[in-house]
């Protein structure tokens, strides 16, 4: 019982329409901060990074109602029907760069940072293409079936954070498909480097850079960007600029500069309160900034 009042509240906000689900998150986001002194610091600390003076100023109250909006969408990510869930998207930028790799017969790396409604971008791809993604399991029980059921969509795989997962993500890259990754998270100690992140050192996953090492593999960065007053979602994907080549190393921080770059074009959508910059438990602590890539 204490487990099916969450899921049946979920289910009830998965029926409101996005315009109130965005209002009510933007509330809960302004709430969050102004309750929490620990949360304040981390977004004002990691906004700073990226934005000074003016900028910060203007992207700060954005910033604190994004970070509630994300939360409040997600029923409507994982419940309704995916025809349903991709019909709020209203236009695509960049889909180009998908043919253009598919007609080169190449696997496609989607780098998809927490910026804007990153989970819309699996529903979306799900429509068009076989597309493979790394899963770990919710830790609230009640929550695990809900998200489960809404991320294995037919054509979207969700592979475990093991060496059997990532064995399916590069053989599904071989085979000319796409695979997502979320590479902005601090994982665990002996599966990163770090690297500058936003003239900070981040303690930053390798996976990514070592999928790239697979092969024909085209890397693009995309995010879902919330339109105003809840009006649905438009895509963007781009190339990465930059030649991902050389060692694991290089590679990761050729991507941490691609996902910089898609940052700077919607700060306001990043999700700055998550703590980018801890030392994982058992990982020797950054050497000097002026060191890093």
């Amino acid at each position: 019982m204490a487990t099916a009042a969450p899921a049946r509240l979920f289910q009830l906000f998965s029926a409101l329409p996005l315009p109130l689900l965005h209002r009510l998150g933007a509330l809960a986001g302004w709430l969050a901060y102004a309750a929490s002194p620990r949360y304040r610091r981390q977004v004002q600390g990691n906004l700073r990074l990226a934005c000074a003076g003016d900028e910060y100023r203007r992207v700060l109250p954005g910033a604190i109602a994004e970070a509630g909006k994300m939360a409040f969408e997600l029923p409507k990510m994982w419940i309704p029907p995916l025809q349903e869930v991709v019909a709020l998207v209203r236009r695509v930028h960049g889909w180009e760069h998908f043919e253009a790799a598919w007609a080169r017969s190449e696997g496609v790396l989607l780098i998809m940072p927490h910026l804007g409604c990153f989970e819309m971008l699996g529903q979306y791809m799900a429509t068009k293409a076989p597309m493979t993604a790394l899963y770990r399991p919710a830790k609230q029980s009640w929550l695990r079936p809900i998200v489960e059921a809404g991320r294995n969509r037919p054509t979207l795989t969700m592979v475990p954070t093991d060496i059997s997962g990532v064995r399916r993500l590069l053989k599904a890259l071989r085979r000319g498909e796409t695979v997502g990754i979320l590479p902005d998270q601090a994982p665990s100690a002996g599966e990163g480097t770090w690297l500058s992140f936003f003239n900070r050192p981040a303690y930053t996953m390798t996976l990514a850079a070592r999928l790239t090492e697979a092969g024909r593999v085209a890397v693009l960065v995309g995010f879902a960007e919330r339109l105003p007053r809840g009006g649905g979602y438009d895509l963007h994907f781009a190339a990465v600029d930059e030649a991902v080549a050389g060692d694991t190393a290089a590679r990761a921080a050729v991507i941490n500069r691609a996902v910089e770059g898609m940052i700077r074009r919607c700060p306001a959508q990043y999700l700055w309160g998550y703590n980018r910059y801890k030392v994982p438990a058992g990982a020797e602590p950054p050497a000097s900034p002026a060191l890093l890539p």
